[in-house]
């Protein structure tokens, strides 16, 4: 499949602002995966190349919450091992459902998702009650919500790194940053799973991925400052944002 100049235009921006949005509060596939499926990649090949290039700067963001002391590795290392497991399931999956079919999957799980954050009012207001947690409790949560969260990563993967945000809190009794930094470390762990099933089946559009990459590694670096630096009182506006880009362009998809 060749690479346009158009579709270089279309995906890197928004790669870009998703990596941004990622790093923050997760969700950065709503923005990502519709903007290869708008630069007219088939549907597999969409979530292949995102994977490849949102693994990489994914990486970016994990390194530098870690670096902050807001990942508990503990966490971190367990959710991200059923996360791998969970991610390498669900992109086996993937391959085996026709693409015109998995598609129309994306097109109404999209919108679902968006609502589901849109409607979630007290994201990012939780204090950190994880002292209160045991040991057995968070051992086994850690790795079911990374089973599961990763499964869905695979299968199709937006909201995912918000949804790691929103267990680690319910479950788990984090604070949005240590919930943001274990997010990374499980999402990192669903993103190489699928990258590598996508790879091997030859789903990645390499040329495409690679500057999309670098976009990704700006994007998570300067997310995962502003994160840090205690502005994440803004994840809620962001999050508005990326809602309202996700549904011009599903208004885009019916025109």
């Amino acid at each position: 499949m060749n690479v346009s100049s158009t579709m270089y235009l279309i995906v890197c921006p928004l790669v870009f602002l998703a990596g941004f949005v990622d790093s923050i509060a997760g969700g950065g596939g709503l923005i990502s995966l519709p903007a290869y499926l708008l630069a007219g990649l088939p549907a597999h090949y969409a979530i292949g190349t995102n994977k490849t290039a949102m693994s990489i700067g994914t990486f970016t963001a994990a390194v530098k919450y870690l670096k902050a002391g807001q990942m508990d590795l503990k966490v971190g290392a367990l959710s991200a091992a059923g996360s791998f497991l969970g991610a390498f399931l669900g992109s086996s999956l993937a391959l085996m459902i026709a693409d015109n079919i998995l598609k129309m999957i994306m097109l109404a799980v999209l919108p679902a998702v968006a609502i589901f954050l849109l409607i979630k009012k007290d994201f990012g207001a939780a204090a950190d009650l994880s002292k209160q947690v045991s040991v057995q409790r968070l051992t086994v949560s850690s790795l079911v919500i990374g089973l599961v969260i990763g499964c869905y990563d695979g299968l199709i993967g937006p909201g995912t790194g918000t949804f790691f945000i929103l267990t680690f809190t319910a479950f788990l009794g984090f604070d949005l940053l240590k919930s943001s930094g274990c997010a990374k470390a499980a999402n990192l762990a669903s993103n190489v799973a699928s990258m590598i099933v996508f790879s091997v089946n030859g789903k990645v559009l390499v040329p495409l991925a690679l500057p999309a990459a670098l976009f990704a590694v700006a994007g998570n670096y300067c997310g995962a400052r502003l994160a840090i630096s205690g502005r994440s009182k803004y994840v809620r506006y962001v999050i508005f944002f990326v809602i309202g880009l996700l549904f011009l362009k599903m208004a885009a998809e019916l025109i």
